[in-house]
């Protein structure tokens, strides 16, 4: 059983945008246009945030790295 993590809070926060450095926001319209779509944030503490995309195909994911370039294969789980 999964116990959720995040006790009454969003998946993806509504001021997300105000969250992400230059680079994110630059990358974002343009995986957007390819049907990528901010699915989640983790904030752990003391370090960056980690920001997740979902493909709108539903089978693949990835992070949006502070560079702005999505990782496909980041080495964790997700759930969507």
């Amino acid at each position: 059983m999964n116990e959720e993590k995040r006790k009454g809070r969003k998946a993806v926060p509504e001021h997300i945008k105000s969250l992400l450095n230059e680079d994110q926001l630059a990358a974002l319209p343009q995986l957007e246009r390819f049907g990528w779509e901010i699915g989640f944030v983790r904030m752990p503490v003391f370090q960056p945030l980690v920001i997740g995309l979902y493909c709108e195909t539903g089978d693949q994911y990835g992070i949006l790295t502070e560079k702005g370039i999505i990782d496909t294969k980041p080495g964790m789980k997700a759930r969507r």
